[in-house]
């Protein structure tokens, strides 16, 4: 898990290890630098350990006058090393907590280095690297720093000290917004609130520490006193403190909920402390750090960021070779083509945009503009650049510029035969190395392709909605398609700021395989008894989706979802093709499409901000009535099953066919795509947390609801053997190991 760790005792210098080295400057004046292998400097145990290596040689300097902190790389320090976290959070309650006591000995004889210490921030400070700048008495920055504390994003709390020196140097209220929220902040506001002590050009960065540093030294600067404070109870009366932290308490359960424990955690913990002197509130922080490592979602949490970092580092892989495009064009205006179009040019790729009808363009238009206005609203941008902007979306009706575009996304109607027909003509249009896209949500990509002179230019690039939120974007491989083609795609993808999954062509690809079994669960459920308003009470405050079921179908369209369906079934006739009438087909025999025109399980109206607001409409019972049986209650247990089982078996199902490459892409494109809840981790991280035996116990008693309720073979497989599908990881070494890797 860690390097082993060399320390080198040369002539020339203080102290060298792997990751940093101890030197002297001048008169005095001793510089730490953080020096990683690599491109950039990571907190792992072995420079937690290594930082101790250079206190025992800096303690024994008679002659030492001030410290000066700095790093070799284009970022500070960019954080822990989170690839050790899940085996750290598998060592026993009490080593995890020595561990903890060592880190915090460290950076506590940092803090009580009987001289002044300065640390020259550059980039990056995040986590351990933020904590570690809290320990020096001054920070001076470079324009491009973020610092900040993202730990409970990850499931936990700051852990080296952040939640005891923050709120004593900044005061409550602007810690526990950075802590709670697993906020960063950039230079100007750092010097805001105090957590820099000023910001300079990085080119006199160093020079500017070490002016500073010369001023603590000759006492012009008091380095004692502004030390003192973090050593000190928070200076807080009761009822400041009251005030602070009850706001903070109803903010966290307010945004957090009860899924995300450590956010509520850490507010407790440092109200508890902030009575306590730097010691004892250490002893707090250690205490409530060590449970929330052992959670499942902070396992889960740690997991999505080990695997948002393997997708985008495959994404970046794959495109090593290929050119970014230049130039794009959208086929289809509308709000998602105006979505697209946004995005694109947003992110430097100016974009045609063809339509047949003037009103679509308007629309399209209208759309990229009012994303582009609320840019400017929240201060993103000026009216200069939302001009700049919007200048590089070019509205046609023709297919001039189409000689110049790199990629084409077609996002028409969700209809083969216009589809195809507008693909052909489009194919005519540009050069004979354009890449074309689809943006269909269900159609095959190889049945698309069909119709194409150049299938190898063609793939699927399916957009979620609402574009300029929705992380993530499937590029579907056809049969013909080539590893180019698939290159260009993942590259634009890119650049527009997405996440892009490459998975292969099936009806539905992966994202809407395996939604609609899970909306088929919910039509068996509602055919059983069972009431839509608890299906999807349950699925959100106890699962932990954004959204039930039926506000999902609303949101989506039920009239797309009823021809989607239809789709799915003939793709999948054993399993998707049902023999009853669902809810969905009474709704949508009764023109109640959702949001779109007002009706659908709920009834919607604008709130005061234009937003649809769904409210209850006693109509719909009526039309359910007529495909339900008589209401029955079920237990929340039952419903999370039912739900669940359907979706998972399909997930399972797609990598075993090849559909998607790994555990790690499906979970990201299930949270980024679907919204599945990230404290689960995913479909595959939600597996492993029941164990595969476990998960065969529970779903062979719905084994009778029919196939999609039948476990897949090698999931079965799995679950004789009680096997995992993410790699087993190791405990980490004993801590005393640790202190000395």
């Amino acid at each position: 898990m860690t390097r082993s760790y060399c320390w080198i005792q040369e002539t020339d210098m203080l102290y060298k290890g792997d990751t940093l080295y101890l030197d002297w400057l001048e008169d005095g004046i001793a510089e730490l630098v953080f020096d990683a292998p690599g491109s950039v400097n990571k907190l792992d145990t072995a420079t937690v350990a290594s930082l101790g290596h250079a206190l025992d040689v800096l303690e024994k300097q008679s002659d030492l006058k001030g410290l000066l902190l700095r790093s070799e790389k284009a970022a500070f320090i960019v954080g822990a090393d989170i690839t050790e976290f899940l085996s750290l959070f598998l060592v026993p309650e009490e080593q995890l907590s020595q561990w903890l006591h060592f880190a915090n000995s460290v950076f506590n004889r940092l803090e009580d280095l009987p001289v002044p210490t300065i640390s020259a921030v550059n980039g990056y400070a995040l986590g351990g690297g933020c904590e570690c700048v809290l320990a020096t008495d001054y920070r001076l920055a470079t324009p491009d720093l973020r610092i900040g504390l993202p730990e409970t994003k990850l499931g936990i709390m700051p852990g080296f000290g952040g939640s005891v020196r923050l709120p004593r140097l900044l005061g409550a209220d602007s810690a526990l917004e950075i802590i709670a929220a697993g906020k960063d902040v950039g230079a100007d506001q750092a010097l805001k609130i105090g957590l820099v002590d000023g910001v300079v050009a990085a080119e006199k960065l160093r020079d500017g520490a070490l002016a500073i540093l010369r001023q603590a030294m000759n006492g012009d600067l008091d380095w004692k006193a502004k030390r003192q404070p973090k050593l000190e109870p928070l200076k807080l009366s009761k009822i400041e403190a009251a005030m602070s932290f009850t706001i903070a308490k109803g903010m966290v359960a307010q945004t957090a909920g009860k899924h995300y424990p450590a956010p509520i955690t850490a507010v407790k913990t440092i109200e508890a402390a902030a009575r306590l002197g730097r010691e004892e509130a250490l002893v707090l922080e250690n205490k409530s750090f060590v449970p929330l490592a052992h959670t499942n979602e902070a396992r889960a949490l740690v997991g999505i960021f080990l695997n948002d970092q393997y997708v985008k580092a495959k994404a970046k892989k794959l495109t090593k070779d290929v050119e970014t495009p230049k130039h794009a064009a959208v086929l289809g205006a509308g709000i998602m083509g105006g979505g697209i179009a946004y995005q694109s040019a947003w992110k430097g790729v100016p974009v045609v945009m063809k339509d047949i009808s003037d009103k679509s363009l308007t629309l399209g238009m209208t759309e990229a503009a009012k994303l582009l206005n609320k840019q400017l609203e929240r201060g993103k941008i000026d009216g200069l650049k939302l001009a700049g902007v919007i200048s590089t979306i070019q509205p046609t009706l023709e297919y001039s510029g189409f000689d110049r575009v790199d990629v084409v996304v077609e996002a028409v109607v969700e209809n083969p035969k216009v589809k195809k027909a507008v693909l052909a003509e489009t194919e005519s249009k540009v050069r004979p190395d354009t890449v074309l896209a689809s943006n269909t949500s269900t159609i095959p990509i190889s049945e698309l392709a069909s119709v194409l002179q150049r299938p190898e230019n063609f793939c699927g690039m399916h957009f979620f909605n609402p574009v300029h939120r929705m992380p993530l974007v499937e590029v579907i491989r056809g049969e013909k398609t080539s590893d180019n083609t698939i290159a260009k795609v993942v590259a634009w993808a890119s650049k527009m700021g997405k996440t892009p999954i490459v998975v292969n062509d099936c009806p539905g690809f992966f994202v809407n395989r395996v939604l609609f079994p899970y909306f088929a669960g919910f039509s068996q459920l509602l055919r059983d008894g069972a009431d839509f308003r608890k299906v999807d009470k349950v699925m959100e405050k106890q699962f932990g989706w954004p959204m039930g079921p039926a506000y999902l179908l609303d949101v989506v369209g039920i009239d797309t979802a009823h021809h989607a369906q239809a789709v799915m079934a003939a793709g999948f006739p054993q399993r998707m093709q049902k023999d009853y009438r669902d809810a969905i087909d009474a709704l949508f025999d009764a023109n109640r499409f959702g949001q779109k025109n007002g009706l659908g399980f709920w009834r919607y109206k604008d709130d005061s901000k234009g937003k649809p607001k769904k409210e209850e409409d006693a109509a719909v019972d009526s039309l359910l009535a007529d495909v339900s049986q008589s209401k029955r209650d079920f237990s929340d247990e039952e419903i999370i099953a039912r739900m669940m089982i359907p979706m998972v078996n399909e997930v399972v199902r797609c990598l075993e066919e090849g559909i998607i490459a790994s555990p790690a892409e499906a979970d990201m494109a299930l949270v980024y795509g679907l919204g599945f809840p990230p404290f689960h981790g995913g479909a595959f991280r939600w597996l492993d947390t029941i164990g595969s035996a476990k998960y065969l116990d529970i779903a062979q008693q719905y084994q009778h609801l029919g196939p999609l309720y039948e476990v897949p073979a090698g999931l079965r497989d799995k679950a004789r053997h009680n096997e995992a599908y993410y790699p087993q990881v190791e405990p980490a070494r004993p801590v005393g190991a640790l202190k000395t890797a």
